[in-house]
């Protein structure tokens, strides 16, 4: 049995869950979420609580066990307290402005980098440096933030590029400046 698909997904208060077969709708104080779940998948609503469960123990049912619990907790964090991204900006010259609902990078190339605020999603720059985006989505955070980030990724000689606040980047050495060989 699956360790994460067995424990029931609590519903706070001020959290509404629409079940219709396989489809779901979670509304609450940040926006609504509606998805679709596999077939095999039964969930139900117990009381304050959600239980999803698998018909037998083949290979697809055990795989999508956890996962469909793990989407339907996602949907409620979401809808309660919301995800976020925090993306920082590393090199001389690279800054990020916003400017109404479209996010400007100045990324060292020969033009500005234009992205749209997508729907659902917050995109606030607290300081040209710094890029956080918000939404009740998961997916669609974590998307956003790495389609931000694929416009310079951080080169591994100066560290420079648009990285994850958290994420470590393995630094090489550069060139010596030997002669070659004799």
């Amino acid at each position: 049995m699956s360790r994460i698909g067995r424990m029931p997904v609590e519903i706070p208060a001020g959290v509404e869950v629409k079940l219709n077969g396989n489809d779901m709708t979670v509304k609450g104080p940040k926006g609504t979420l509606s998805a679709s779940f596999h077939k095999n998948m039964t969930i139900t609503k117990d009381g304050d609580k959600i239980v999803v469960s698998r018909p037998d123990d083949q290979k697809l049912n055990r795989s999508l066990h956890g996962l469909t619990r793990a989407l339907v907790s996602n949907m409620v964090t979401g809808v309660t307290k919301g995800f976020e991204k925090n993306l920082e900006i590393v090199g001389v010259g690279f800054r990020a402005q916003k400017q109404g609902k479209k996010l400007v990078l100045t990324l060292g190339y020969s033009h500005p980098v234009e992205m749209e605020e997508p729907q659902g999603i917050t995109i606030e720059v607290p300081s040209p440096d710094k890029i956080v985006i918000k939404g009740v989505d998961k997916q669609l955070v974590g998307e956003v933030a790495a389609k931000i980030r694929e416009k310079r990724p951080p080169e591994p000689y100066k560290g420079k590029g648009i990285k994850y606040a958290n994420e470590v980047i393995i630094r090489k050495e550069g060139k010596t400046g030997g002669k070659g060989k004799k």
